[in-house]
Parts: structure tokens; C-alpha cells; sequence
């Protein structure tokens, strides 16, 4: 395994750090609303996952073995999964510190709902 496999982990790895710290600087409830959380995790990624296999399978699509891990489950890349995860999850983040920004600025309902 060289450092160029683990480009795609990296990048995932960076979206994370870069964005759960916004969970304590902004005091987001997100941990206490989990479930929510999961479900919209599943409901984001669950069709892609699905679309991911189909095209790989028909040879569509294909991961460059020098980016990612050795690492594989249905043939797709550990990382792959991951993307599916943690896109998701730091979409949510992002949305709700932005909403929190917002709130504490004063602006509109309608902008924060």
C-alpha cells in the first residue's frame, strides 16, 4: 500500500475534520437527533449506493486501484461506501451550522426552516 491509496480515504477523512467541529462551535443538536440523522444518511445515500453497484457491475464505472484501499465489499471500494456516509453527514452539519449563523443573525424564518 503506497500514500497514493489513500487519496479517496483522505479526502473523506478531510470533509470530516473540516466539518465536525462545527457541531460544538455552533452547539448543534444533531448528536441528540441521531435517528434523524441516520434515516437522512440512508435516504441520501441508499439510491446512489444501489446506482454505484449497478453501474460498476455493467462496467460503467471502475475505482483506480492505486487510489483507494485493497479494501472491497459487493467490489466497490471500502471508500466508496464511506462517501455515502459521510457526504451526507457533513452536508447536514454544514446545513444546520449555517442555519444556526443564521438564526443568531436575526434573518427570516423562512430562510431557516
Amino acid at each position: 500500500m503506497t500514500w497514493e491509496n489513500l487519496s479517496y480515504a483522505a479526502m473523506l477523512g478531510f470533509c470530516l475534520a473540516a466539518t465536525l467541529p462545527l457541531i460544538a462551535l455552533f452547539k448543534l443538536d444533531l448528536p441528540k437527533q441521531w435517528r434523524r440523522v441516520l434515516l437522512s444518511i440512508l435516504i441520501a445515500g441508499t439510491p446512489f449506493l444501489v446506482w454505484d453497484l449497478i453501474v460498476t457491475h455493467a462496467g460503467h464505472w471502475w475505482f483506480d486501484d492505486d487510489q483507494t484501499l485493497p479494501w472491497r465489499i459487493l467490489d466497490l471500494p471500502l471508500e466508496e461506501i464511506s462517501f455515502f456516509i459521510v457526504i451526507p453527514l457533513v452536508t447536514i452539519i454544514t446545513l444546520e451550522g449555517v442555519r444556526s449563523v443564521l438564526r443568531r443573525k436575526g434573518a427570516s424564518d423562512e430562510v431557516t426552516r
